[in-house]
């Protein structure tokens, strides 16, 4: 009998998932496009949180076949209190005839639609198609050695893996299961049979005796000593493990010259970078830098919110960060760094600063230096500059307002920034 069953809940766990997958398809172009307004309009702490995205409504008509205009057309309408039958209907003015009203300056003229993003879906469109852009370097990466690890034992196996104490554990185990009855009786039969011997039984009545306890000998005898049932085999697994390690240095300046606004978007591109980093690769090593005139490690929560602040001396972070790399990292890490400051420096720091640069580079895979401002030229783009003519891996952008964060950032961690 054929059965039918038919699924009556009104919102039932899962039932949208399709629909939303499909439109998620569908519309990929606006939302990855609308990614950047919301980027923008998101606090630091909720950088990580879904969002709502609207999209032009424009873009959501669907084609339809309509009749053309022109022509004489006969519909029937119901009446009103205006119109009798038989009147005749004039044609709406231009522009008037699917209810949009009359031209004005206003540049908004529809809707749009809003869709919400949760968080994974947030941040799948916030970070597709980023890598850490040293290609080579990433593919490694990515890359899991695997290696054997005992895992108990199995009942199948090469020869040379064979367990043969166990093996023997449990073909023991196995023939005292098969043969404990004929054993007792055995074991009875035997008393039996020196106590009949004692009492002076008769010949015949022996003689069953023993030819019971033969049977029940052959019976124990015909269970094998070692069966294939009974072999065991040493049984490895094959685990992943890194192959290769990475570490970021996140070096952020937060000397008196950098304002709340400047510290506010090196902060929020900080945050972009830290939930990049935690979604693509989950066991890369993450290093806090905060800089002014002495820098100091920090951890994430006084990374984002500390409120130390003085002079300038880029120097000492590079100090810094050379010292960590030499101390916790060898030449097996593959390191990048992401520098953010307003390009200010003590102009006696320059040079220092550019040798250790220059000295911190070949170790590194990917050097990316942000400046945010608006400014013609600062104390360190153009030594910056020259140093990146010698050495590609160093790249430098500039951020001038919010708007240009998510942009640059996506710039600087395409695969082919590298």
């Amino acid at each position: 009998m054929k059965k039918v069953i038919i699924d009556r809940r009104q919102n039932g766990a899962g039932k949208s998932v399709d629909n939303r997958r499909r439109f998620i398809q569908r519309y990929r172009e606006a939302i990855s496009r609308a990614m950047v307004d919301l980027v923008d309009k998101k606090s630091i702490k909720d950088m990580g949180e879904g969002g709502n995205v609207r999209i032009p409504r424009k873009l959501l008509e669907e084609p339809s076949f309509r009749n053309a205009r022109g022509g004489l057309h006969e519909n029937v309408l119901p009446g009103n209190k205006k119109f009798q039958t038989g009147d005749r209907l004039p044609r709406p003015p231009a522009g008037e005839g699917e209810g949009r009203g009359q031209a004005s300056d206003d540049t908004g003229g529809e809707d749009d639609f809003v869709f919400e993003l949760n968080r994974e879906e947030f941040l799948h469109f916030l970070f597709d198609g980023l890598v850490l852009p040293d290609l080579v370097k990433k593919q490694q990466a990515s890359i899991e050695e695997w290696k054997p690890k005992r895992a108990g034992w199995a009942t199948s196996g090469v020869p040379s893996q064979m367990d043969i104490v166990r093996t023997l554990r449990q073909s023991l185990g196995r023939n005292i299961a098969l043969t404990s009855r004929e054993r007792r009786q055995l074991s009875e039969l035997q008393r039996n049979l020196e106590a009949g011997q004692e009492a002076g039984d008769s010949a015949e009545t022996i003689k069953g005796i023993e030819a019971e306890m033969q049977s029940l000998r052959d019976r124990i005898n015909r269970v094998p000593f070692l069966d294939p049932v009974d072999l065991r085999y040493h049984n490895r697994v094959s685990v992943p493990v890194p192959s290769t390690r990475a570490v970021v240095f996140n070096i952020m300046d937060v000397s008196g010259s950098m304002g709340q606004q400047e510290k506010d978007m090196a902060k929020r591109f900080f945050a972009l970078l830290y939930l990049f980093l935690q979604r693509r690769y989950e066991r890369i090593e993450v290093v806090f830098i905060r800089h002014h005139a002495i820098a100091q490690e920090v951890d994430e929560n006084e990374f984002f919110y500390g409120t130390s602040s003085g002079g300038t001396m880029v120097s000492s972070a590079l100090q810094l960060t050379r010292g960590i790399l030499n101390e916790r990292y060898g030449s097996d890490w593959n390191v990048y760094v992401c520098q953010a400051t307003d390009g200010d420096n003590f102009i006696q720091d320059n040079g220092t600063a550019v040798r250790l640069l220059r000295e911190l580079l070949p170790a590194v895979q990917y050097y990316a230096y942000i400046e945010i401002g608006d400014k013609a030229v600062s104390d360190l783009w153009l030594p910056y500059a020259q140093v990146a003519g010698d050495h590609r891996q160093l790249q430098m952008r500039r951020v001038r307002e919010v708007a240009d964060i998510y942009p640059v950032f996506r710039e600087l961690f395409t695969p082919e920034a590298a």
